[in-house]
């Protein structure tokens, strides 16, 4: 790494990271990134984590926001070789009966699928589709009222909806079906579904899906942070692997630093540079649930009863409205479900790269209380096989990650949690330390905060990077 004064150095290689990295260079300052894994892309990597010739995504694996973002917009990631793949269903919901439900992209097509909750369907989800594109640069944003009326109307709309329960929305619908899947979606928040906001996570799962499809790199996750090295290195930015950061003293000469980490990491290498005040703040921050995750290699395809399912790329293992409300509501009293909700996805069904020819991987995870040490592959095989029969017999080989291990491999993952904090009403609007001006931003002048731990916050949209960039550009000009 070069010793020479450079205007920022980013600490922490995840996509916003890397996004922060992109988005100082583009405004042509000089940028270092340093990360303490051997290789770029945090919570977005890949690898045969079962046996030769099965890719398995790390962590993350399906991106609702990997097309849609403004950090992403452009098409410079599929310049740099990522190619999407989409399914015919985002996503599929199946029933005790033998029967699916499935996400047909169209709004009236999956309306009609709906019996009686046909027009409310339409009612909630149409609006929001036909405005996703307007709405979502205000959506994965901090705090802010747009200057033009039309957006704040929009964003006002938005607000109202998704300040509601879950459970709330569930009760616009007659069908068990249409409350079912609505669970489903909503279950993302990791909240309860009598938790305020928590229908944020459906309105924008489910318009997410109609709107683009729920899409997925092929090759493996991996494909988006090696493009966004490549862009940044075709900026003239520096990335170093390998190196663990323990204090602000390591750091080479810089005019800003950018920390792509939470804030128990931000305390324990900048702390000594940062007030009291803000430091007990950082440290009240307050983390979610963690996730069990387990990757299989199969013989074949799952067998799904609903056969409609092997066309959907996400499934949503967890039967009824009220069976995932409970299991959701379990983990966060902190006890493990018994059945608990999972999250499955097929990657091999469409991108045949994943697996040998003939053979494929699944990916699937429950919730958990946070640093749960119950072992899950079973509660989780359990829920794949009573909508599957018979899948066990494919099963070649398993892996499954505890949230000690998810910690372990990438260390903002704290507890297992994957979604850098949790998400509930009182830490929303005010994550991480209550800085609603420039929640990026510290009494520090040269420190910056950019990881999932600010608004935002989780998923693989680049924009708490992005927004933080911005932030420290102001300090550098």
């Amino acid at each position: 790494m070069t010793v020479d004064l450079v205007d920022a150095i980013v600490v922490g290689a995840g996509p916003n990271g890397l996004a922060a990295a992109i988005e100082l260079a583009r405004e042509g300052h000089s940028v270092e990134v340093i990360e303490a894994a051997e290789t770029v892309g945090g919570g977005a990597r890949s690898d045969e984590r079962t046996l030769p010739g099965f890719i398995h995504d790390a962590c993350s694996s399906v991106y609702p926001f990997g097309r849609l973002a403004p950090f992403f917009a452009g098409g410079w990631l599929e310049r740099r070789g990522v190619r999407w793949v989409e399914a015919p269903f985002p996503l599929g919901h199946p029933f005790d009966d033998g029967t699916a439900l499935v996400l047909h992209r169209d709004v009236a097509a999956m309306a009609a699928s709906l019996g009686r909750d046909r027009e409310e369907y339409e009612r909630l989800l149409r609006p929001l589709v036909e405005h996703f594109d307007e709405l979502l640069p205000d959506v994965l944003a901090p705090f802010h009222v747009p200057l033009w009326p039309g957006r704040a109307a929009r964003l006002l709309w938005f607000g109202v909806q998704a300040l509601q329960p879950a459970s709330w929305h569930a009760g616009r619908f007659v069908e068990a079906r249409s409350k079912a899947l609505l669970a489903g979606a909503a279950a993302h928040a990791i909240l309860p579904m009598q938790a305020p906001v928590s229908g944020a996570a459906a309105l924008l799962m489910l318009g997410s899906a109609h709107r683009d499809g729920w899409p997925f790199p092929a090759g493996g996750a991996g494909a988006i942070p090696v493009a966004m090295a490549q862009e940044l290195l075709s900026l003239r930015g520096g990335i170093e692997t390998g190196h663990p950061v323990k204090s602000l003293d390591e750091l080479p000469a810089h005019g800003v630093s950018l920390f792509d980490l939470t804030p128990r990491q931000v305390l324990e290498i900048a702390g000594p540079a940062l007030p009291a005040g803000f430091r007990r703040r950082l440290a009240a921050f307050r983390y979610g649930p963690g996730v069990f995750k387990i990757d299989l290699a199969l013989a074949g395809p799952i067998p799904w009863r609903a056969e409609e399912l092997a066309g959907a790329g996400t499934l949503h293992l967890g039967g009824t409205y009220d069976e995932i409300a409970g299991a959701e509501a379990a983990v966060a009293k902190g006890q493990v479900p018994e059945r608990p909700f999972v999250l499955l996805t097929q990657p091999s069904r469409f991108d045949p790269s994943r697996a040998p020819e003939g053979r494929h991987t699944a990916w699937a995870y429950c919730h958990v209380p946070n640093g749960s040490t119950a072992d899950m592959t079973e509660p989780i095989l359990g829920q794949i096989e009573r909508f599957a029969p018979g899948v066990r017999d494919l099963i070649l080989a398993t892996v499954s990650t505890s949230p000690a291990a998810l910690e372990a491999y990438n260390a903002n993952d704290v507890g297992g949690d994957i979604a850098g904090g949790w998400n509930g009403l009182r830490q929303l609007f005010t994550r991480p330390s209550g800085r609603f001006h420039d929640p990026y931003s510290t009494p520090n002048a040269s420190i910056f905060l950019c990881s999932a731990s600010t608004p935002p916050g989780g998923g693989v949209h680049g924009m708490c990077g992005f927004h933080a960039a911005r932030s420290a550009a102001r300090r550098l000009r």
